[in-house]
């Protein structure tokens, strides 16, 4: 391969092993490990699998760099995220905070729009309410055989049961509410209990304007210096300096 490189290299060109190549491989497809993990929540997430991939990834980075917390998710459905960060969890001893109606989702409001301006109240309907009762969400949580007494369900309007149930130390923060006020509200009493290192998750940043609408403010308001990266068309990440 030596000789081939050389010429190669005049070309910008170099030959490398496929076994090489495969061991620096990132991709979602050839991670068998995620792919097992993503296999078992998929039918209980609406989450892209870009998206449920680098709540994997968060979960791996908060053990691996020892941060502090439990983990949230606001908008829960039928717990394919959260079913996520449990399985990818090597040690059991984080609490895991899921909140929800477990109703289907809160009525829209006039700051909720879609990306090309269409009102969520016109083009909502019934199936898009995310309806799962908190009975089927414990159900599909117990597949993970995550400690029982780690998981915290608490059911209501965010609006309603935030703050009177908090983690003392959030390690990752996962928002899907998708609407304006609901996301806003998580940001101002959510946020800045997670840990400096912890992982911001807004899983409808790209998609609906009231919850870019709700981030950007609270970003611009708090003068954070915080950079969201890109998941996918919706999903955004970042990382609490």
């Amino acid at each position: 391969m030596g000789v081939i490189n050389k010429i190669l290299s005049s070309f910008g060109w170099k030959l490398i092993k496929e076994k090489d190549l495969l061991k620096g491989s990132i991709d979602m497809d050839e991670n068998a490990m995620f792919m097992e993990k993503y296999n078992k929540c998929k039918a209980f997430t609406m989450t892209s699998k870009e998206r449920m991939f680098s709540l994997n990834q968060a979960v791996q980075y908060i053990e691996s760099n020892n941060i502090e917390g439990d983990i949230v998710e606001c908008g829960v459905w039928k717990g394919g995220s959260s079913m996520m960060a449990a399985l990818s969890l090597k040690l059991k001893n984080r609490k895991l905070f899921l909140y929800d109606t477990f109703e289907g989702m809160n009525e829209p409001s006039e700051n909720d729009k879609n990306m090309i301006g269409e009102d969520a109240a016109e083009t909502w309907d019934n199936r898009d309410k995310c309806e799962a009762n908190i009975f089927e969400v414990k159900k599909n949580m117990a597949l993970t055989n995550y400690p029982e007494d780690n998981i915290r369900y608490i059911k209501g309007m965010v609006e309603e049961t935030i703050p009177a149930n908090l983690p003392e130390k959030i390690s990752i923060l996962r928002l899907d509410t998708d609407w304006y006020e609901s996301t806003l509200h998580e940001l101002e009493h959510l946020y800045p209990l997670l840990t400096d290192g912890g992982v911001l998750i807004i899983d409808d940043y790209g998609h609906w304007q009231g919850a870019k609408k709700a981030v950007d403010e609270y970003i611009s308001k708090n003068k954070l210096r915080i950079l969201l990266n890109r998941i996918d068309y919706t999903g955004r990440i970042a990382i609490k300096g």
